[in-house]
């Protein structure tokens, strides 16, 4: 990936040129929904609005249970075009059967109706405690109130942040600013996430046989917006690369959500020359191709977000880079990774600060990727640091003290660096520690519903 050359710049999904976002409270979030409801007068309903159509791409869930909105976007995404996107938080709207699905169609066409758009322009997302139905009159009351509070402030970007977080501590929010064929341009998304992560998802929420990063990857959801002009097809294709490289690498706790969603709205407004296809640069060109500029970018605000819902996972202390390196296949990299990301013993090692490279290696045995004990190397690093602790090598314990291996788990962050030393595939993971605040939000109290999970 380009290392970044990126503007930061403020406002979220409204940097870019023609947007407008709100987030208001409708008490979506009533007894029963989760813990979330324990958040007081927490807005839970947000808009996101193009002022002119824009080109749209999505990726879903791959859990074969997935919730209503899902499947409302996934057939609406195939025409390329939208222009809104309504979003709720506090009732997932998923397991909620025929009723769901006319819910989920309900809400986009209140929204369609007042913006006075066709129907299939608008797109909706839900977040929260699966199989509950939606309070509808609650939901259109908090649509009509989010249409009168709508701006392209950075305000209103962090209002529609607010309203889509469930168990999330903080919003999640990013923008950049860079230049596309000439043209100042600017992308800009919010995302939640915090429990039920490790997203898997791909363009039409079915099961790939494999994916271009390896195998299958609370609800993740993630909105982009962006002034570029770009054609459909292209921006799927590059929304596919970034997600490959971002979303579908975090865990948290090993679970795929029913609910996982990213949408992207490009509408045009940067004034920069659409493009259909990969541009291939001209030869001595001095600056990258179009194609090219628009991706890193992509990929770095996507894999910021990603990040920062690891980060803010439920009883999250320590985050992990987990890097294998020397697998036979790219799949049997992911697979090494993710047996040892999603470890429960694993994580409680890293959550008390041991580097106990002896449950690592039995992760890495079990797993579906080729090992082979007297070849494997285990080691540590500060984040993008280059220099190694190694603990193991070649299968053997190396001279590391314990002392100095215990010292390069302490951060909060830092890199677990495994080499199979087999072939030339690789893969990466984000990845969290396992906590007594992880299990003792999660388990809830059956005596008291609002302290259960979604």
């Amino acid at each position: 990936m380009m290392k970044e050359k990126f503007k930061r710049v403020e406002g979220g999904v409204v940097a870019p040129q023609g947007f407008l976002a709100s987030g208001v409270f409708c008490d979506i979030k009533r007894l029963g929904t989760g813990k979330g409801s324990q958040k007081g007068r927490k807005r839970d309903l947000a808009l996101l609005v193009s002022e002119v159509p824009a080109t749209v791409a999505g990726m879903f869930t791959t859990n074969q249970v997935c919730a209503a909105p899902v499947k409302v976007c996934v057939e609406r995404v195939k025409q390329g075009v939208a222009q809104a996107i309504v979003v709720n938080s506090g009732n997932a709207n998923a397991c909620t059967g025929r009723q769901g699905m006319k819910d989920a169609r309900e809400m986009t066409a209140v929204l369609a109706k007042r913006l006075h758009l066709p129907e299939q322009q608008v797109l909706v997302g839900s977040t929260g405690r699966i199989g509950v139905t939606m309070p509808m009159a609650n939901v259109k009351s908090g649509i009509l109130h989010a249409l009168q509070m709508l701006g392209n402030q950075p305000a209103h970007a962090a209002e529609a942040a607010e309203a889509i977080m469930t168990s999330d501590t903080k919003p999640k929010q990013i923008a950049v600013e860079f230049t596309l064929g000439g043209q100042k341009v600017r992308i800009g998304g919010i995302c939640k996430g915090a429990g039920m992560i490790q997203p898997g998802m791909s363009a039409t929420g079915a099961r790939p046989a494999a994916l271009p990063h390896g195998g299958l990857h609370a609800t993740m959801l993630c909105f982009l917006t962006t002034d570029a002009a770009i054609e459909a097809r292209a921006l799927q294709a590059a929304l596919q690369e970034a997600v490959a490289q971002s979303f579908n690498r975090i865990t948290v706790d090993g679970d795929m959500s029913t609910n996982d969603t990213v949408l992207v709205l490009a509408n045009g407004l940067a004034g920069n020359a659409k493009w259909v296809g990969r541009a291939s640069s001209r030869a001595g060109a001095s600056t990258a191709p179009p194609r090219r500029v628009f991706q890193a970018a992509l990929n770095y605000v996507c894999l910021e977000l990603a990040k920062m819902i690891v980060r803010d996972g439920e009883g999250v202390h320590r985050v992990v880079t987990v890097r294998v390196n020397g697998a036979r296949t790219i799949q049997e990299a992911d697979a090494a990774a993710r047996a040892v990301a999603n470890s429960a013993l694993v994580k409680t090692s890293w959550h008390g600060g041991d580097p106990n490279w002896g449950r690592i290696i039995d992760a890495l045995g079990y797993s579906s990727a080729t090992v082979v004990e007297e070849k494997v190397d285990i080691g540590y690093s500060a984040p993008d640091s280059r220099k190694v602790l190694w603990s193991l090598r070649r299968g053997q314990p190396t001279t590391a003290s314990f002392r100095r291996l215990c010292a390069a788990v302490s951060p909060q962050e830092f890199e677990l660096h495994i080499n199979l030393n087999l072939g030339p595939a690789d893969a990466v993971m984000y990845a969290a520690d396992l906590t007594e605040a992880y299990v003792d939000f999660n388990k809830g109290d059956v005596n008291d519903p609002a302290s259960l999970g979604g």
